[in-house]
């Protein structure tokens, strides 16, 4: 279970970051979510923060496992 947080958290994370670079330095989110919904680019920095988040949380009960 800690493996799938870890991984859910990585993903979430990379799409976070690409929403916000894309907004920043070009004309539109990047990443995958896009396709999907309309995010603006606050949610698109909450994503990253919860997925380095979950990220975390994920890869340091692994090591205490």
């Amino acid at each position: 279970m800690r493996e799938i947080v870890a991984i859910i958290g990585w993903v979430v994370g990379i799409q976070g970051v690409l929403g916000v670079a894309g907004r920043t330095f070009g004309d539109g989110p990047w990443g995958l979510l896009r396709k999907w919904w309309e995010v603006p680019t606050a949610g698109y920095a909450v994503l990253a923060v919860a997925g380095l988040a979950l990220a975390v949380y994920g890869e340091t009960a692994k090591k205490r496992a």
